[in-house]
């Protein structure tokens, strides 16, 4: 139910609706790509400072649904608030959506590293991947109701009325968690001389040093670093090339979005299960090769239907290669560093989100001029910059999946192992 309410916001606010909202009718022009660009790289990197030290926090005090209830309420408030964003404030819809941002982000740490306390190691693929499946199902049902209200309001007024609908939808598919499920959490007392701002420096401290000892989690992480960057900067500038390339209208790019969604659920359930059955590597592997074919197809593609069929195949690998790396990252953490392990995954993953976002942005607003001043016009200018800004997420899928080639899932699982049978407490 967290996964069904949490889609929603990603479907809604990242993917169809507020992202082209923004660009399109808060700033307008080139220049929209490169402002969303800049306020994702804004929030990320704030995600990427604190994650690692709440999620250790979380670890030592056994409060993980306690940051899960923050920053899930953070999330929804400033969803809610972006109903006052309208046509050319820029900043007021630059920091609203950061500080939503932050609270989505920050609350997947907590909730991903629920993962390994609720799934036995051999069902963490089938778990996740069902969380995913089930969560894109709530992309789809919250679109589908901004879709109809739309139909029936058309107008500016009901795009921003969409997202305090998402706020409601969200928080309300988050109670079963925040209210009923059983904590698992495992709280230990503090090491003499230790503070709570001291003691999760130290430890997290002691963590990077011990990454040596964790060599396949590390050579994880630095694939993830750059095929993360793909994934974001496809996902978050999905409806905006739709708008820009295709023409599409705020309808359009919905229905557009709920077909992404509609394949994301087998694409998730399928990931999950050739997770368990195979590896979560191959997984990764098969769901990044798909997604190469996709962003190919796109720069060279001129035609509509091709362009919701791409989405189609997009939404499949994106779910599975997503799904695929949380229940990596289960597997190869240790159970007592659960948080404090998903905590330094954040952190990679939004470094990375920094990066690949503000580079596509700047190539589309920059190219653009440099393409208009050849003579183009402004509209051809435009969906020819944004065609070469395909080539980040081409670039960072190709190193990405060849550093992935290098992990050794078996040898990093069994070190986990040994590490959760090991007597010893961890501090």
């Amino acid at each position: 139910m967290y996964d069904f309410g949490n889609s929603a916001y990603a479907a809604v606010v990242l993917l169809a609706v507020y992202s082209a909202y923004f660009k399109q009718s808060v700033v307008g022009g080139a220049v929209g790509s490169w402002y969303w660009g800049l306020a994702l790289g804004i929030a990320m990197i704030v995600v990427a400072i604190t994650s690692p030290f709440l999620g250790t926090l979380a670890d030592v005090t056994g409060s993980k649904k306690t940051f899960l209830l923050l920053y899930t309420a953070l999330a929804c408030l400033f969803t809610a608030a972006l109903f006052f964003v309208t046509s050319g404030q820029i900043a007021l819809g630059m920091v609203l959506f950061i500080l939503a941002e932050i609270g989505y982000r920050s609350a997947q740490v907590f909730y991903n590293a629920m993962l390994p306390e609720i799934a036995a190691p051999d069902e963490i693929g089938r778990v996740s991947g069902k969380g995913w499946a089930i969560g894109s199902a709530g992309g789809i049902v919250c679109l589908l109701i901004v879709l109809v209200l739309m139909q029936i309001f058309p107008g500016a007024t009901m795009t921003r009325l969409s997202f305090p609908l998402t706020a409601v939808f969200f928080a309300v598919a988050a109670l079963p968690l925040l209210l009923i499920a059983r904590r698992h959490d495992s709280s230990s007392k503090l090491p003499a001389g230790e503070t709570y701002l001291t003691y999760p420096i130290r430890r997290l401290g002691r963590t990077m040093r011990q990454v040596h000892s964790f060599k396949d989690f590390g050579k994880f992480l630095l694939a993830f670093l750059i095929y993360n960057d793909a994934i974001i900067s496809i996902m978050n500038f999905a409806a905006i090339l739709g708008g820009v390339l295709f023409g599409l209208e705020q309808i359009g790019l919905i229905l557009f979005m709920i077909i992404v969604q509609v394949a994301s659920i087998p694409g998730a359930y399928v990931m999950g299960r050739l997770v368990d059955r195979a590896s979560a590597k191959r997984a990764i592997l098969v769901s990044l090769v798909l997604l190469l074919g996709v962003v190919i197809v796109l720069f060279f593609t001129h035609s509509t239907l091709v362009f919701f069929i791409l989405g189609a195949v997009a939404g499949f690998s994106l779910t599975g290669m997503q799904s695929a790396s949380r229940s990596f990252v289960g597997m190869l953490s240790p159970k007592k560093q659960a948080a404090e392990f998903y905590g330094l995954f954040a952190v990679t993953g939004r470094t990375s989100s920094f990066i690949g976002p503000w580079l596509f942005g700047w190539i589309a607003a920059k190219a653009t001029i440099w393409i208009q001043n050849g003579g183009r016009t402004a509209v051809a200018a435009e969906q020819l910059a944004h065609r070469y800004a395909l080539f980040v997420p081409i670039g960072f899928l190709l190193v990405g999946g060849l550093l992935l080639l290098w992990v050794n899932e078996k040898r990093g699982r069994a070190t986990a192992q040994a590490m959760n049978d090991s007597p010893e407490s961890i501090r």
